[in-house]
């Protein structure tokens, strides 16, 4: 059952209770002055109206009785016809048209208004006139002749009874009528109310108070047609907060509605009168400059709205610094309506925050065609898993000391039908943005431990199969189960799988991560730093982290003879790692030279195109088993 079917019914039993209330009132009020009538006509001895005056009072109590019951209807139908058919005999047996019985009739008529229905106040009404034509008839045919006896103190009494009575009741029904118009005038203001609410945040925000998207489409729209008019321009600027989630995540989404709060009072104040800031949704912003002027003047209003949102908010005793950024979209140059501008900004916006955040871009047409071109590589990423288009090349891993083929790492590339071998740096940004990564690198760990047993089974020696992961697949949940799934699903041994993340994943340290990381080495499952040296490098994370192998920056590896700063860090970054008792691996070694001075430094592992580019299975294991075969390797 809804609110307003539950409601109806409280609703009607509280008019029920008020009428009762208001029945007993009346009632009790009828009893009082029938009983001082009856009293004033005892002490002159008139008996028959003495009795019919008594049997008045009985009706009464007895429609008392049933008012206190509930019963409404039928108390205030009993009232009604009692008091009737009383005045009516008084009438007739007493002076007719001319006694004072005539004025009860239009309190009759009035509690039959208020107590009664339309049909008891027409049967009344019917009844009374009935009795007056009689009446009047009989008194007009000599038939029966009402006498006219002098006025005495019992005609006031009966008279002042009457009125005292009708008095009271017309005293509680304007009463109740204006509080019935009380109460309809503040519901009247409350429903007004509600409307200009209900309009309010039809176009504006809740939280902030701003203009929503669709009051920001209509303005922007006026600000067209007026700048189409005066041969003017407009801007729409998109403005998204960085790293609002951090400060959702860490202080709560309390502190959050207040720092969306602050940030919305700031960019009012520091636009213009006529331009308008409006709330797109969550951390996004939109501005509207209806007289942007040029470029420049643009970029002038955009750096005092970067200026001012960079100082630092108090809020909860600590001082929260908001950075954003944003893209820009102008009219005419980069778009004739609302929508147009809108996408453009928000990709000018990407631009700016792929740029490093806390900038602002001017949309261009080359922009448009980059992001066109970006979508159509995550489209074609979604076919591509569909249709088995994602394979894997392998790059062999060397022990320096002995020249052994140790390990190989699987290297993702993706076999397109038109445009041929797209490599990762192409694509992998896109899948990471995209969510995609996480099937794409869910398929590509089920691979790599495949083939490696499939290698084994083949007659190749065991072979480390390491696997880069993606921080976007670390930071989701399910990780280590879809590597303990891999690992089930193919039969490799754990020990024979190495997992490579990067500097940052381990930078943005959390419990959850080693927790994780812990787990995994607990069943034999390698950790390895991939491209090290380029990073925040630090002692801490690797002593935190169950790690075993530094990957060496390949950057640091070419042109190693011919670069002593190089030379100098590869050294130090060999050191630190063997006093932490940690193997290295060198990637990019391309000559016997800068193998040979590796060797030197002490590097464990090696892998480059002086062995072999990254290679198809098929290619690998020929590879594998020629290069087994010349070092006489046992299998």
């Amino acid at each position: 059952m809804g609110i307003a079917e539950q409601a109806m019914p409280q609703a009607d039993e509280a008019t029920r209770r008020f009428q009762a209330r208001r029945l007993q009132q009346i009632l009790w009020v009828l009893l009082v002055a029938v009983s001082v009538i009856a009293l004033q006509n005892l002490w002159v001895g008139v008996w028959h109206t003495v009795a019919l005056l008594l049997a008045t009072d009985g009706a009464l109590l007895l429609a008392l009785r049933c008012a206190r019951r509930g019963q409404v209807e039928y108390a205030s139908l009993l009232m009604l016809w009692t008091l009737t058919v009383l005045l009516t005999l008084i009438i007739w047996v007493g002076q007719g048209l001319r006694d004072s019985g005539v004025i009860g009739f239009p309190g009759i008529l009035v509690f039959a208004a208020m107590l009664g229905n339309r049909r008891q106040l027409v049967a009344l009404l019917g009844f009374m006139l009935t009795s007056f034509g009689l009446l009047a008839l009989v008194n007009l045919q000599g038939w029966y002749v009402n006498p006219r006896p002098p006025v005495r103190l019992g005609t006031f009494i009966d008279m002042a009874c009457i009125l005292a009575v009708i008095g009271f009741s017309a005293w509680l029904m304007a009463a109740d009528l204006h509080r019935a118009l009380a109460r309809l005038a503040a519901e009247n203001l409350r429903v007004r109310q509600s409307q200009e609410q209900i309009a309010f945040l039809a176009h504006h925000d809740a939280l902030t108070g701003l203009p929503n998207r669709v009051l920001a489409r209509d303005r922007c729209e006026h600000a067209i047609v007026y700048a189409a008019r005066e041969q003017g321009a407009v801007a729409l600027l998109f403005l998204d907060l960085d790293n609002f989630k951090t400060i959702n995540d860490s202080l709560g989404h309390v502190a959050g509605d207040a720092v969306l709060q602050q940030v919305a009072r700031r960019l009012e104040q520091a636009v213009g009168g006529s331009d308008s800031v409006c709330r797109q949704s969550g951390d996004e912003f939109l501005i509207i400059l209806d007289h942007a002027g040029d470029s420049d003047a643009v970029a002038a209003t955009v750096s005092q709205l970067l200026a001012a949102l960079v100082k630092p908010i108090h809020l909860n005793e600590m001082d929260v610094t908001v950075t954003c950024s944003l893209g820009i979209a102008q009219y005419p140059q980069d778009g004739a309506d609302f929508d147009t501008l809108l996408k453009h900004a928000d990709t000018a916006m990407y631009r700016a925050k792929d740029d490093g955040r806390n900038a602002f871009r001017f949309f261009d047409a080359q922009m448009n065609s980059s992001v066109a071109e970006h979508l159509q590589l995550i489209s074609g990423m979604r076919v591509a898993l569909q249709q088995n288009q994602f394979v894997l090349y392998y790059q062999p891993q060397f022990e320096l000391a002995s020249g052994r083929l140790v390990g190989v790492e699987a290297l993702l590339r993706w076999l397109h039908p038109q445009q041929g071998l797209i490599t990762p740096t192409t694509f992998i940004p896109l899948a990471e943005k995209s969510g995609l990564i996480i099937e794409i690198g869910t398929w590509v760990l089920q691979e790599a431990c495949r083939q490696a047993v499939q290698w084994q089974q083949a007659g190749l020696p065991p072979l480390l199969m390491s696997v880069n992961l993606s921080p976007v697949q670390v930071r989701r949940a399910g990780i280590e189960q879809v590597v303990l799934d891999a690992l089930a699903d193919s039969g490799l041994a754990a020990d024979q799988l190495e997992l490579e993340l990067t500097e940052s994943m381990l930078i943005d340290d959390s419990d959850g991560l080693t927790q994780l990381l812990g787990r995994l080495r607990e069943r034999g499952v390698g950790i390895a730093i991939d491209d090290f040296g380029t990073g925040y490098s630090n002692l801490g994370y690797l002593k935190r982290f169950a790690v075993e192998r530094l990957k060496i920056d390949q950057s640091f590896i070419r042109n190693l003879s011919e670069d002593g700063d190089n030379e100098v860090i590869v050294r130090a970054i060999i050191q630190m790692a063997h006093s932490l008792k940690l193997m290295t691996v060198a990637e990019g070694i391309e000559d016997a030279a800068t193998l040979a001075r590796l060797s030197e430094l002490g590097c464990d592992r090696g892998q480059g195109f002086h062995w072999a580019p990254a290679l198809p299975a098929a290619a690998f294991q020929r590879f594998a088993e020629q290069y087994r075969g010349a070092r006489a390797l046992p299998a």
